[in-house]
């Protein structure tokens, strides 16, 4: 092993100088600086970008970056300055394009010496908090350019100008507009939106406030908001032509508020073009362009929503008062639904199905649907018309839209309850005399009511149905105990439950004797197959048919009212019978019998009987024949009675002493409901809790439910409070 001696070395301190020649930097930048005029006047192509490059490398490393950085803004600006003198040289039409040239030259110049002063752009410039170089250039374009004296008041109007010629229908080069908008967009967003959006908006406001002056004193409403609407159209497309995207909503506003905010009511009301009258010519497209630009202004739509409000309103007060139109109730539904037809449609097609329009018609019809006390009424005639007669041949489904807009105007009804009573009366009609068109579409409204407003309100309407099918079963009983029947005259009786069917005032009339052996026969039976029932016979309600034979030996079948027949069968034992002796025969009331004479003896090919003296009327000193030359060419002949289809002033009096005396148990229910519930209530509270609970049905007056709060606390369901009389307890 060696014993060779070990040695350590080890460095303390090193020091290297660099000498650099003090002319180093002037030479260096003199190379950039030659360079940068070279890119200026488009020479680049002789140029080392590496060399250059790696020159502006090494300024930035011998510490050299200020000398760098501020030669580049003098040599820059002094070559802006120089493009500044030409863009300001070039004349008319070619200012623009030469300051887009420049421009263009400018960016390709900035991006090489971008690349060349890399280095000083990653370190010196954020050491130093220097602008970099891109935003330098663009700055130095703005200041020494675009803020110029002789250029930044030219470069606004020109501008303005030429898109006041688009507007005035000239066509101008938009690529170039966009060129030059886009450049005040790179400069910052400042720099557009003070060099040239806010005058622009400034005087597009003017030139719209103008325009609309204009239009307004020559166009009627239709036209008027076409051009709105043009102009609207034509400010969206200009802003996706040349103009920054965030202008579209300053300039559409400007046009909103000069065009159509500043004229709304004008619009609207404008004599014979305004909204009316474009709701009465169903005008849907003009319609939906005033729907589609008032939407865009504040309170717009309201306004056009008011309007048709009130003009429905009055349109409908008018159609539900006029006396004329109360002659016929089919014919006064059938114009509410035109009415609500209309305007669905028109708020379907123009106003985009909008839900504030549609509860501003459903509140406006249910407004004056309710000003005429006997809306409930006619709405129930209509429908008895409808299933009478009026659906024959019509198919399924559009009996279902017939029926489902009937339900759309009785959802309008406070009064539920009076339609109800009359929807009964006019169903037992149809019922009792199988002149209903389809069982399917009696049922099929029924469900309906019963979905709307619950069971109880129906149950009484399937009752009836049910009974109508109870009684084939009895007669089928009836005749299958009496035989001997068979050859006779043939009954056919429909028991109906007391409280089911509308009730009817139990008149009493002399039956022919024949008639009269067999109803007794039926009520034996009745009575002895059910045990503790009462039988009630209501003639007025009944039909017969009976052969007749005429002068001539016509034969004849007639089908006639019970009534009819209680007088057609006098005549086989007399020839001649005075109005006083049918009626001390019959006992039919003085009312029903002079429509059944009427009937028989004054309308045109059902004339069984004539009269002396001849007139429309019957008069208690006529006298009555059988009209031997009576002639049909059917065997069969109906004969109809005169029927009043509309109450007459007694009988709409009994009907709604019948509602209101309906009504006071069921606010009675509703009180002790909500007293059970509450325990403590005011009055004010009971009231409006009442009319809330009851208002499915009908309107609650607080009159009225201030009396049942006063029965029943007379029948110790409530009692006042000792200390607040206003306060009343339950009391279990």
């Amino acid at each position: 092993m060696s014993n060779q001696k070990k040695r350590n070395f080890q460095i303390e301190a090193f020091k290297h100088r660099v000498v650099v020649d003090p002319k180093y930097s002037e030479k260096t930048w003199n190379i950039l600086e030659h360079a940068i005029h070279e890119i200026y006047n488009h020479n680049a192509s002789g140029l080392s970008f590496e060399e250059l490059y790696r020159n502006a490398y090494n300024m930035v490393l011998h510490k050299f970056g200020d000398k760098l950085y501020s030669g580049l803004v003098t040599t820059m600006t002094a070559h802006l300055k120089e493009i500044s003198k030409a863009i300001e040289a070039a004349q008319g039409g070619l200012f623009l394009e030469e300051l887009n040239r420049k421009w263009n030259d400018h960016n390709k110049a900035l991006q090489m010496i971008r690349d060349i002063l890399m280095y000083m752009d990653r370190t010196y410039i954020p050491n130093s908090r220097k602008t970099p170089v891109h935003e330098l250039g663009l700055n130095l374009w703005r200041d020494n350019i675009i803020h110029s004296s002789k250029i930044h008041s030219r470069l606004l109007s020109t501008l303005l100008e030429l898109v006041h010629r688009e507007r005035t229908g000239e066509v101008i080069d938009r690529g170039l507009m966009r060129n030059v908008i886009k450049m005040l967009m790179d400069l910052g967003s400042s720099v557009y939106q003070e060099d040239f959006e806010k005058p622009f908006l400034e005087v597009s406001a003017e030139f719209y406030k103008g325009e609309s002056q204009k239009f307004i004193e020559c166009c009627d409403c239709g036209d008027y908001l076409k051009k709105a609407e043009r102009r609207l159209n034509e400010e969206i497309e200009r802003v996706t032509h040349y103009l920054d995207a965030k202008s579209e909503a300053k300039i559409t506003n400007v046009v909103e508020k000069e065009m159509i905010a500043n004229h709304m009511l004008r619009l609207v009301h404008m004599e014979n073009s305004g909204l009316v009258n474009m709701l009465l010519d169903d005008k849907y497209e003009d319609l939906g362009r005033m729907y589609n630009l008032f939407r865009r202004v504040p309170n717009g739509l309201l306004t056009i929503r008011d309007v048709m409000t009130s003009h429905l309103r009055e349109t409908g007060k008018q159609l539900v008062t006029d006396p004329e139109r109360l002659k016929d109730p089919v014919e006064f539904v059938q114009r509410l639904l035109d009415e609500k037809d209309k305007y669905d449609n028109i708020i379907s097609l123009a106003f985009s199905n909008d839900k504030t329009f549609q509860n501003a018609l459903n509140s406006s019809f249910e407004y004056f649907i309710n000003l005429n006390p006997r809306s409930p009424e006619f709405i129930s005639l209509f429908v008895d018309d409808k299933l009478r007669k009026g659906l024959k041949g019509v198919s399924e489904e559009d009996v279902e839209i017939i029926l489902d807009k009937v339900m759309m105007l009785f959802r309008y009804l406070q009064e539920k309850d009076v339609f109800e009573k009359y929807y009964k009366q006019h169903l037992a009609k149809r019922l009792l005399s199988g002149k209903t068109v389809s069982d399917d579409a009696e049922r099929s409204l029924i469900v309906k009511l019963k979905t709307e407003c619950g069971y109880q309100f129906t149950s009484k309407l399937e009752g009836m149905f049910t009974d109508m099918k109870t009684s084939q079963d009895t007669m089928q009983g009836f005749y299958g105990c009496h035989p001997e029947l068979a050859d006779g005259p043939t009954l056919v009786v429909q028991v109906l439950t007391t409280g089911s069917w509308p009730t009817q005032p139990s008149i009493t009339c002399n039956l022919p004797a024949e008639m009269s052996a067999l109803c007794e026969k039926f009520r034996s039976y009745y009575l002895g197959t059910h045990t503790g029932r009462r039988l009630s016979w209501q003639t007025n309600m009944g039909t017969a048919d009976i052969k007749a034979i005429f002068g001539k030996g016509q034969k004849h079948e007639l089908n006639v009212s019970t009534y009819q027949m209680c007088v057609l069968m006098l005549f086989n034992n007399a020839d001649r019978l005075s109005y006083k002796e049918i009626e001390q025969a019959t006992e039919i009331p003085a009312s029903d019998l002079k429509r059944c004479l009427q009937s028989m003896a004054c309308v045109k090919g059902k004339n069984v009987l004539r009269k002396e003296p001849m007139s429309k009327d019957i008069g208690e000193d006529d006298a009555f024949f059988v009209n031997d030359k009576f002639t049909s060419k059917f065997y069969k002949v109906k004969i109809g009675t005169v029927v009043a289809q509309k109450e007459s002033e007694p009988e709409k009096q009994e009907t709604r002493q019948r509602v209101e005396e309906d009504r006071k148990p069921q606010i009675e229910a509703a009180i002790v409901r909500i007293m059970k519930s509450r325990r403590v209530l005011d009055h004010n509270n009971i009231i409006a809790e009442v009319t809330k609970q009851l208002q499915s049905r009908f309107l609650a007056n607080p009159t009225e439910i201030k009396k049942r709060i006063e029965s029943l606390i007379e029948r110790d369901f409530l009692e006042r409070d000792n200390n607040d009389r206003k306060l009343y307890r339950y009391l279990a």
